[in-house]
């Protein structure tokens, strides 16, 4: 649950959320991308209300502007990696040309795994996948949850380059984690505890990140005795 929360997300920049679990960190990505329904407030996103369009419509909207990088891929086992990299722009009824699908699986080094199923693949190349779909749709904004979650470091390494390569194309990414050195790698930080946004602070400093995590623990457990 989410309590009195009020956040600027800065166009064309990476901000993280961090925060212990169940501090609601993954509850304001969802209900900001629409995929839960906040029950009061207002969520604009490129200037249009969330909240005010019908579920076609928030759909719709996603399609068009939005792309997605969770822990568990969400490939379509069926469809081999290309095709899954191309899938999101033909369910918008748009074609992405394949020399710009071809790119973004040699730029994440998946590219001999074309014709592959997901299956078929290690976690780590499943999580390039989901990257290499972002890279080729080129959508406005990424939402993406614990995208190194499940990952061994290096390949981890590689999915927060390429999170945090995505701003220089024009691309704003809204990133949670857990982790206080993936954090690090935003431009601001925004710490939750409890439903609430403790601190907004800088990226670059994982010690700093870590500090303030701590701190929103210390209050949030200082609440819980007060009560």
């Amino acid at each position: 649950m989410l309590h009195a929360v009020d956040l600027d997300v800065p166009e064309g920049r990476l901000t993280a959320v961090v925060g212990p679990s169940g501090s609601g960190k993954s509850t304001l990505l969802l209900c900001t991308a629409g995929l839960e329904r906040a029950t009061a407030g207002s969520i604009e996103i490129l200037g249009a209300d969330i909240l005010s369009l019908s579920p076609r419509k928030q759909s719709a909207f996603r399609s068009e502007n939005v792309g997605f990088i969770f822990q568990e891929y969400n490939l379509v086992s069926s469809l081999s990696v290309e095709d899954n990299i191309s899938l999101p722009a033909r369910l918008a009824g748009h074609r992405v040309p394949k020399s710009r699908v071809d790119d973004a699986m040699t730029r994440l080094g998946i590219a001999k795994h074309a014709r592959r199923r997901p299956d078929r693949l290690s976690g780590g190349e499943r999580q390039r996948v989901a990257v290499a779909r972002v890279v080729a749709n080129q959508p406005r904004i990424v939402f993406a949850d614990e995208p190194t979650g499940a990952l061994d470091l290096k390949s981890g390494h590689v999915v927060l380059d390429w999170l945090q390569a995505l701003p220089a194309q024009g691309t704003t990414v809204l990133m949670v984690t857990h982790d206080p050195h993936a954090a690090a790698r935003a431009d601001q930080v925004v710490v939750m505890g409890s439903g609430r946004i403790h601190a907004v602070i800088p990226g670059g400093d994982s010690r700093a990140v870590s500090d303030a995590v701590l701190a929103a623990q210390s209050v949030d457990e200082a609440g819980d005795e007060a009560a």
